[in-house]
């Protein structure tokens, strides 16, 4: 490029002195501005044609005063790519077989999760739950016992890079099982949603012998109104449960066996959850007492009823010392209903040689309160005993009358209190007399404790 005419340097002085009156700092600073303008002025283009590349841009010396620096290139102004997703999963694989019951998890970390895939080893999805932020999954359904698992998980980071994640999940492959079954102390399931007496003790039992302590964390019971209650374990098969104190009319009681998955023992797993609900009824109280022969009813109370009885006449098989005639005196509760029951003296080891035997025949009405055979049933052939003698073998006999009214108005659960007479032993817990043990030993019969 030719330089205009503005642009010339000016004529040079000779070197030596400086002019009179000028100072040699301001002559330089006069040559260094005028330089600087020429140069500027040779190398700046004016406006650009169509065929330029880009802007114009000024050049220098870096440092210079009044340069220009450098504008920075388009390959630095690229921000850092974004971390790469990571997906983890629990169990990590299947070295280490679980418990069915326990849930699979995957989670991801600079990520979100695409989707989320686990077979059974039919090839069925088993259901499972993704996050609201897509950051994590778990399984929504409790597997199976000795299966193994299909594992796949797949998911991208911030820039849409995928990831996949893929394992094997096995389940323990139990020696055996044992299941659980809720109901009261002789045996019979517990009706879900029926009414009980507030007497009412319930009973887990096993069918085969558990650890007590792992088996007693499987147990949960709730109740509304809240009551104070406790498990108490008669061996490793069998744990009852009863509230310290009678239950309030209209509780609602709530057993849950949850032992699905759980390790009960050596090699022995629960097979199946069990559960059920109940509400207590009507508080009805009974007492009987040996000595004065009668059978008091009292309903919330107050008395409803007193019935003539002729007891358990005492004494001891002649044959047999383990027998004996006693009505023990305790605290029973009502176990079942039998119309007719049959009874017969041998069904409790009596010989056919003794006086006491008597074969088998059919009793009406016959409210059961032990599981070893003691009702309140009719006996119209003691009618003349009833209220005044004790003759019988052990039950409570009544008339026809008062044997149908308390099979019509008791229910499993009510309680039947049994007074101290002449030499009759107290009932044991073997024979239903579990509210005949003190809440102090009760207590203690829990394996947590």
């Amino acid at each position: 490029m030719q330089r205009t005419a503005s642009a010339r340097r000016p004529a040079q002085r000779p070197l030596g002195r400086p002019a009179r009156g000028r100072r040699p700092v301001a002559l330089a600073a006069t040559l260094a501005a005028a330089l600087a303008a020429t140069l500027l002025a040779a190398c700046t283009s004016g406006s650009a044609s169509s065929g330029d590349a880009g802007p114009s841009r000024a050049t220098g010396d870096s440092g210079t005063p009044g340069a220009t620096s450098a504008a920075p290139s388009s390959s630095a102004a690229t921000s850092a790519a974004a971390a790469a997703a990571v997906i983890t999963a629990s169990p990590v694989s299947a070295e280490n077989a679980i418990s069915p019951a326990e849930p699979v998890t995957v989670s991801i970390a600079h990520g979100e999760l695409s989707k989320v895939s686990l077979l059974n080893p039919a090839g069925k999805q088993v259901k499972g739950k993704l996050a609201a932020d897509r950051t994590s999954w778990r399984s929504a359904e409790v597997l199976g016992y000795d299966k193994t698992y299909k594992l796949t998980a797949t998911g991208k980071n911030a820039d849409g890079v995928a990831v996949t994640k893929k394992s094997s999940i096995a389940t323990v492959a139990p020696d055996n099982y044992t299941m659980p079954s809720i109901t009261d102390i002789y045996g019979t399931g517990i009706s879900g949603g029926a009414t009980y007496g507030v007497g009412m003790v319930a009973r887990v039992h096993f069918d085969e012998a558990v650890n007590r302590k792992a088996a007693e964390k499987t147990l949960s019971v709730s109740t509304t109104p809240k009551v104070t209650g406790g498990w108490y374990w008669n061996d490793d098969q069998n744990v009852y449960w009863r509230p310290k104190h009678y239950y309030p009319t209209g509780t609602k009681v709530s057993i849950a066996a949850k032992v699905y998955g759980k390790k009960l023992g050596e090699g022995l797993y629960g097979q199946a959850d069990r559960a059920t609900d109940f509400t207590i009824g009507q508080k009805r109280v009974s007492v009987a007492s040996p000595t004065k022969h009668n059978v008091k009813v009292y309903f919330d109370g107050k008395l409803e009823r007193t019935m003539l009885t002729s007891m358990g006449k005492g004494g001891y098989e002649p044959s047999n010392s383990a027998i004996n005639y006693w009505t023990m005196h305790g605290t029973y509760t009502v176990i079942t209903h039998e119309n007719p029951a049959i009874m017969t003296s041998g069904s409790y080891g009596v010989p056919k040689s003794s006086p006491n035997y008597y074969p088998p025949e059919k009793i009406y009405y016959s409210t059961k309160i032990s599981t070893d055979g003691i009702y309140l049933h009719e006996l119209n052939t003691t009618i003349w005993a009833q209220g005044h003698q004790n003759v019988s073998h052990g039950c409570l006999n009544l008339r026809t009358a008062d044997a149908k009214w308390f099979y019509s108005h008791s229910r499993v659960g009510d309680v039947v209190k049994v007074t101290k007479g002449l030499g009759n032993p107290e009932i044991s817990f073997d024979q239903g007399g579990q509210w005949s043990v003190p809440w102090s030993t009760w207590a203690k019969g829990s394996a947590l404790t």
